[in-house]
């Protein structure tokens, strides 16, 4: 995947996230997950050792991090430029990374749908197992097929690791943070989207999940599909985003290939702006409209709504250019 503002980037806040900017996977209505941990009751009680978050400088990874810090939990930011070395494209830094640790965040660039992925995630694995590594939270995608094999491949290396799996809807902040942020500010949102409902997810919501599932017990095993509380097209998603950020926003729908189109323009690759697109397309085929319970069955509390990330953003200013 090239680095640019289309495509998800481990060191980067300006990149649309399609592991995390939808991510999680076959929605009922009610989520995948087993509600509040896993029923055989297989965690282990409070982890209070060293945790690494991969992508530590990217839009979940950071979140992460800085809740982990705050609660005390030491912690290690793994990043390809970061003082913890970590790439997803070099796995001889890996033992070296969970050396001494006891649970890891894993947030895999570029997405768990990409071919290699299932593949990396058993060398993960196998290097988490071989270190000691007790706890693993994974972040997939939403709807993604692929990142479920991904999911089976982590989980059948892993061995007798605790893992967890967090799949997420599109990321709210992806309009403010992301490859859509510019989108906002010029007033013009062009996205295959089309008609179809997304429920998207605050990532501090995501966050707060994460770290639950990292240091908290009854957590392996289970699978949580995340949502905000209620779908919105993105028409209506650009109107909220208009009206917080006081200018219009209007939101055009085009067709996967002309997306892709637009990708090459942006100067992504062929093959990679059409994987995009076809992703994005499998993404909004309606499958994952439907909200679920899960962050209000882990956190004990209701998701952030779109609007409320709105009003957010806009205080902070990040339409203001």
């Amino acid at each position: 995947m090239t680095q640019n503002a289309y495509t998800r980037r481990d060191d980067s806040n300006r990149t649309l996230d399609s592991t995390g900017a939808y991510t999680d996977t076959d929605t009922d209505g009610n989520g995948n997950g087993n509600g509040n941990g896993s029923a055989d009751g297989r965690g282990a009680g409070r982890m209070t050792g060293t945790v690494l978050v991969t992508s530590g400088t990217g839009k979940t990874g950071r979140r992460v991090v800085e809740r982990l810090a705050a609660l005390g939990v030491p912690v290690r930011s793994g990043s390809r430029t970061g003082e913890v070395p970590f790439d997803w494209q070099d796995d001889t830094g890996w033992e070296a990374a969970l050396r001494g640790t006891e649970a890891a965040y894993v947030a895999y660039y570029p997405d768990l749908a990409v071919p290699g992925a299932a593949e990396a995630m058993a060398v993960f694995g196998r290097t988490a197992a071989a270190s000691g590594v007790r706890r693993v939270v994974l972040l997939s995608g939403r709807g993604e097929p692929q990142a479920a094999l991904a999911e089976e491949a982590l989980r059948g290396a892993a061995g007798s690791v605790e893992v967890t799996v967090v799949r997420s809807a599109f990321f709210a902040q992806n309009f403010s943070e992301g490859a859509l942020l510019d989108g906002v500010i010029g007033g013009e949102l062009v996205f295959p989207a089309g008609t179809t409902a997304e429920p998207f997810l605050d990532l501090d919501d995501l966050a707060d999940v994460v770290v639950a599932a990292l240091t908290g017990d009854g957590h392996a095993g289970a699978v949580y599909e995340l949502t905000g509380p209620r779908s919105l097209t993105f028409e209506e998603a650009a109107g909220v985003l208009g009206r917080a950020a006081g200018r219009p926003v209007r939101y055009v729908p085009v067709t996967g290939p002309a997306y892709a189109s637009l990708l090459e323009e942006f100067g992504v690759p062929g093959p990679e702006a059409g994987f995009l697109a076809e992703l994005f397309a499998m993404l909004l085929d309606g499958h994952n409209a439907a909200p679920t319970d899960e962050v209000k069955r882990v956190l004990g509390r209701e998701p952030k709504g779109f609007s409320g990330f709105a009003s957010e953003a806009a205080r902070n200013g990040v339409w203001h250019r």
